[in-house]
């Protein structure tokens, strides 16, 4: 429910752009960015009634929120979307980057059109916005954040084509932060491993095993991911550039 959420402190009035925002992770983020009192423009590619649900999940909250239809693998809606932004709210203070498509394949028949998709999802919307950034978030302390996964760094079976491109997401979050901190934009990416959505998902043996194995005792959350997105959109994440938080419960400390 959302009167379980707990707010952020200091984000009330933030304006805030969630890509892949209509359900799963991306709606765990948008409730927490709203219930901190942030408007957010809920990203979503699909007819205007796809936000629908979206909309009324956040209703009631601390903040407001509106849709936000673009296709963030095409630079030109990215670039327009942005613009109204700038036209309808003179800022973007935030911008959440969790949109990503899954391509299952083999490291040894991976096939061009899948990978290029799966690329695009992952490294377009941020490619597109960096440059426009300076001139909606500069000099008011803006932040970035980029959803990763484990498959970056780990051999997950089927997973090759999302991992090669959340690890260039991963790359791409380095360098922008390089260069947008002069801006005072911060750039950071979450990496998470399997997330328990609340619905079956995948072999219930295997998620069985994988919560065992998390030394916190459970697999991870939207919840627990959109806490972490909060804590690097706060002002005292300010100092924090370029890095790659994971946030699994322990999951990856383990062999």
């Amino acid at each position: 429910m959302n009167q379980d959420i707990k707010p952020m402190p200091g984000l009330e009035g933030r304006v805030a752009l969630v890509t892949g925002a209509t359900r799963g992770l991306g709606l765990a983020i948008a409730r927490k960015l709203c219930a901190s009192g942030c408007h957010v423009l809920v990203n979503h590619r699909g007819p205007a009634s796809a936000a629908d649900d979206a909309l009324a999940a956040l209703a009631g909250l601390a903040g407001t929120a509106e849709p936000a239809r673009a296709d963030l693998t095409r630079p030109a809606e990215v670039e327009a979307l942005l613009a109204r932004t700038g036209e309808r709210h003179g800022r973007l203070d935030l911008l959440v980057h969790n949109a990503a498509s899954w391509h299952p394949g083999s490291a040894l028949g991976v096939a061009a059109r899948p990978l290029r998709q799966d690329l695009a999802t992952a490294l377009a919307p941020l490619l597109a916005a960096a440059p426009l950034l300076p001139g909606l978030m500069g000099g008011r302390g803006g932040r970035v954040v980029a959803i990763s996964s484990s498959g970056a760094r780990s051999a997950v079976p089927g997973y090759v084509n999302a991992g090669l491109a959340k690890a260039a997401l991963e790359s791409l979050v380095r360098y922008l932060a390089a260069e947008l901190a002069g801006h005072r934009i911060t750039v950071n990416a979450i990496s998470t491993a399997k997330i328990d959505k609340g619905v079956p998902t995948g072999n219930p043996a295997m998620l069985k095993i994988l919560a065992e194995r998390t030394p916190a005792g459970r697999l991870t959350t939207p919840a627990d991911v959109a806490d972490a997105v909060a804590l690097l959109c706060a002002d005292e994440a300010a100092w924090i550039h370029g890095q790659t938080l994971t946030v699994d419960g322990g999951l990856g400390l383990m062999p």
